[in-house]
């Protein structure tokens, strides 16, 4: 009888170089791996071969990047999300992605169970888990991480070391990274101490303010239905505009953020993410937003953004209420049309203008010269009605 297969979302990493190891071993499956391109370059034909040398059945290394970008991260950057004021969801949002093929090739392999890397503590388990039984109700799932029990990476080092696996971890790069088009993020090791500052060299696409331009650089980035569609008058593809967005803003060190924040498991986690296309585009699209949205429009819009940053952060891509939200950000970003002027300078990415044929903003209405469109004395009759339950309220307190 051949034995049972399963799918294991493979980076070449210390976790699911284990893994794979431990599936043949202690579960006596059959592993077929499968790893993401989602923008880590060179690393994934590198998985693919350490795959099966180290004893997969088969490998899959599928190139993601237009769909990531297209169907995963432009659609939640519609709703401006971010979560804890600060985290643009770059880890959160490739997961989806992640586990629908996870699913798919399962099917494809006649495999019974996907596998993942993710820890007990993390909101991965979540991600993935949850987005898998919401394409496949009946999918099993192996989390290894779950069942080690109290292992470290000490001991992950040792067994790696007689497995005879080579694993990227060491004393001069302490921390895990996790890569992808939209950022990089860091975090464990060293960056467990929320006082300690990161490692000088550590970041991958932004450069240290110290060493950026001491000359601001203007980019303007058009936007059409509310997705950025170029970079100084140059068309790009969706995954080839964020990788120049990342370009263009990484070498004035924009985008980096380090963050203590709360884990849908329930505990805090400190990382470090570097986020510069995406910090950027952030930035662009909602000077065009200011002056193509209608006010209400806008802050509706904006008062859902936390819930479904949550969503996303949590692992409910693909749920109802995302997709009920989802349809109405679409539709208001239907407006969102224009170019917006960036300055990018030591760290910040400052909106310097913004121009759009939709726009609602009227020069005639705000000018403090002489007009006659708008009767100044009107003002006072609404503002008189809107303090009407303030001035009611004031009579009780006094009387």
């Amino acid at each position: 009888m051949s034995k049972k297969k399963v799918v294991l979302a493979y980076s070449g990493g210390l976790d699911t170089s284990m893994i794979l190891k431990w599936l043949q071993l202690e579960r006596d499956y059959e592993v077929v791996c499968f790893t993401a391109d989602i923008g880590q370059g060179e690393e994934v034909e590198e998985a693919r071969v350490k795959a099966l040398n180290t004893g997969a059945v088969a490998a899959y290394a599928l190139d993601l990047r237009e769909e990531f970008v297209k169907d995963f991260v432009f659609p939640m950057q519609r709703s401006s999300a971010l979560y804890e004021g600060y985290y643009l969801l770059g880890t959160s949002i490739a997961r989806p992605l992640i586990a629908k093929h996870l699913v798919d090739i399962a099917f494809k392999e006649k495999a019974e169970a996907i596998s993942h890397g993710a820890t007990g503590k993390g909101n991965d388990q979540v991600r993935f888990e949850v987005s898998a039984y919401a394409l496949n109700p009946e999918i099993k799932i192996v989390a290894p991480w779950r069942e080690w029990g109290p292992a470290g990476r000490k001991e992950l080092m040792e067994f790696a070391a007689k497995h005879n696996i080579p694993v990227p971890v060491s004393a001069s790069k302490p921390y895990s990274v996790d890569s992808n088009l939209l950022h990089n993020s860091f975090e464990g090791g060293i960056l467990e101490d929320p006082w300690a500052e990161p490692p000088r060299g550590m970041m991958k696409m932004t450069q240290p303010i110290e060493d950026t331009p001491d000359v601001p650089e203007y980019v303007e980035i058009e936007f059409v239905g509310g997705d950025p569609v170029s970079i100084n008058g140059e068309k790009f593809s969706p995954a080839d505009l964020l990788a120049r967005a990342n370009a263009i803003a990484g070498a004035h060190g924009i985008g980096v953020v380090d963050l203590v924040e709360n884990r849908f498991v329930g505990m805090k986690s400190r990382g470090v993410y570097e986020t510069p296309g995406g910090t950027l585009l952030y930035h662009a699209r909602r000077a065009v937003e200011s002056i193509t949205l209608d006010r209400e429009v806008l802050h509706t819009r904006d008062s859902m953004q936390a819930k479904y940053s949550e969503l996303v952060y949590n692992g409910f891509w693909f749920t109802a209420e995302r997709e009920a939200m989802q349809v109405y950000f679409d539709h208001v970003a239907k407006n969102v049309t224009g170019i917006a002027r960036m300055k990018m300078y030591k760290g910040q990415a400052l909106v310097v203008g913004r121009k759009s044929p939709l726009s609602l903003y009227d020069p005639t209405l705000v000018t403090f010269e002489k007009e006659t469109v708008y009767d100044q004395a009107d003002a006072g009759g609404f503002i008189k009605l809107n303090a009407l339950r303030a001035r009611v309220r004031a009579r009780l307190q006094r009387d």
